[in-house]
């Protein structure tokens, strides 16, 4: 048996939507097979719209202001989408743990997907390891997967442009 795409592989399917939301079902579908998952799932008609919904709720995990809050709004989360945890071996993948009931709909496997992972991530990383990004006025989500937890810009643009400020703020 190996561990599931749940933790920081999940959060960081979330991030990604969340700072570049695809225009249509079959993107969403496509980011998800670019973050490792395999299962298909019926289309619905919502299936882009609901998705946008449980981008916005993690949002607000994301945006919590404190880890306690944080916490309370994720098992908020958890409690109305995930299941209890379950042996599964599909598509090749070897034996691994789903938090989901099968046959549910792309939104909703996704919604216990990502806020279990994010729960797990959170957990076994540090609460305080998703954040937005520090460099003003760049908004978008970071999943801190550093090995010393300290990472607070989502790319190396973004990190550079606030050290250019910092030393202009020095040198002026």
């Amino acid at each position: 048996m190996h561990l599931n795409p749940y933790g920081e592989y999940a959060a960081l399917l979330a991030a990604s939507l969340a700072n570049d939301w695809p225009a249509d079902r079959a993107g969403v579908f496509a980011r998800t097979r670019d973050f490792g998952m395999t299962l298909r799932w019926p289309a619905a008609p919502d299936d882009h719209a609901r998705t946008r919904g449980v981008i916005d709720d993690w949002l607000e995990v994301v945006d919590a202001p404190s880890p306690a809050e944080r916490a309370r709004r994720l098992n908020a989360q958890m409690a109305a989408v995930a299941a209890y945890p379950r042996l599964t071996d599909h598509d090749d993948e070897g034996w691994h743990l789903h938090y989901r009931d099968e046959d549910r709909t792309m939104s909703d496997a996704l919604a216990a997907v990502i806020s279990v992972g994010t729960a797990l991530h959170l957990a076994t990383r540090g609460m305080h390891r998703l954040a937005r990004c520090a460099a003003d006025p760049c908004t978008r989500v970071v999943v801190d997967v550093t090995r010393n937890g300290r990472q607070r810009f989502c790319s190396t643009r973004c990190a550079n442009r606030a050290a250019v400020r910092r030393h202009r703020a020095r040198s002026a």
